[in-house]
């Protein structure tokens, strides 16, 4: 019997692009505005949801205003609550990217994973912390994540979750295969200009070179003050040929399903034998620290 998983990625603009508003009157009209769509999910039949990075504020890293830590919460906390409930309704696994506090002064970039009865499966916190001129200034707010690279047995699928900069390190990409990943979702939040031409460049690639299927979501518009390009959305699925099953728009708010056949992770890598092939004995210099 095949294993046909339906799957959807939320891609999503800021309705309150007013730099006079608080930050918690952001963050509600974020979730506010995130909701009907959930809802939408799960009314489709989708089994799988992600969300965008932080998808309950604006993308705040280019400002080095503390006042948006005032945004974090614990994990499990009121919006996971909120969503297992959401969970429990539809029979929906959810992966619900938010501002992470730890406690006093420590924070971090994370995705709450929530399996479809409910149940918080645990979370994974963003490792790869960028400090990019302009406006990816990250290191202000999060700590590198500490968890490694942990992967979620749902009831649909066994998954792992790559957050936005991490997709530019094959080595996490790896290990979530190794780990037994056949879904890596990545929630993002990146703009048109340098790193464009990779959007649709490197996570295939991970897919193919891993043999596991990839759900990559961006945010789209613009966000004031600081305004630092256009989050050009094109959310997508991939399959571990490297071919794309759906793909977003590059302006619009909407949801991006698409029905991935996991029996595909067996067939491609009995062609492609990477897992077999690999030589970790002569890898030693990959975690030697060298110029």
């Amino acid at each position: 019997m095949a294993r046909k998983v339906t799957a959807g990625l939320i891609q999503c603009s800021n309705p309150l692009n007013d730099p006079s508003a608080s930050v918690q009157a952001i963050k509600k009209a974020m979730h506010e505005k995130h909701l009907p769509m959930v809802h939408e999910a799960g009314k489709k039949g989708v089994q799988i949801l992600c969300l965008q990075e932080i998808y309950n504020g604006p993308y705040f890293c280019p400002s080095k205003d503390p006042k948006w830590c005032d945004t974090a919460e614990s994990i499990p906390g009121p919006t996971v609550k909120e969503f297992q409930d959401i969970a429990k309704q539809y029979q929906m696994a959810i992966i619900v990217p938010i501002y992470e506090r730890e406690m006093a002064g420590v924070y971090y970039n994370s995705a709450a994973v929530i399996d479809a009865d409910g149940t918080y499966l645990g979370k994974y916190r963003k490792n790869h912390i960028p400090d990019v001129n302009p406006g990816f200034f990250e290191k202000m707010f999060f700590k590198p994540g500490n968890l490694g690279y942990p992967t979620f047995q749902t009831r649909y699928a066994k998954i792992g979750v790559y957050i936005c900069y991490d997709r530019h390190f094959p080595e996490g990409a790896r290990l979530l295969g190794l780990h037994g990943a056949e879904i890596v979702f990545n929630p993002s939040a990146t703009v048109a200009g340098l790193s464009e031409y990779l959007w649709k460049l490197e996570q295939p690639a991970h897919a193919v070179a891993n043999g596991y299927f990839i759900a990559a979501s961006n945010r789209v518009g613009t966000e004031a003050p600081w305004n630092i390009g256009h989050f050009y959305g094109q959310s997508y699925f991939c399959d571990p040929r490297g071919q794309m099953l759906a793909v977003g728009s590059r302006e619009k708010d909407e949801l991006v399903v698409a029905e991935m056949d996991l029996d595909l992770i067996e067939e491609v890598r009995r062609v492609w034998q990477f897992y077999r092939d690999r030589r970790p004995d002569t890898y030693e210099d990959m975690v030697k620290q060298l110029p």
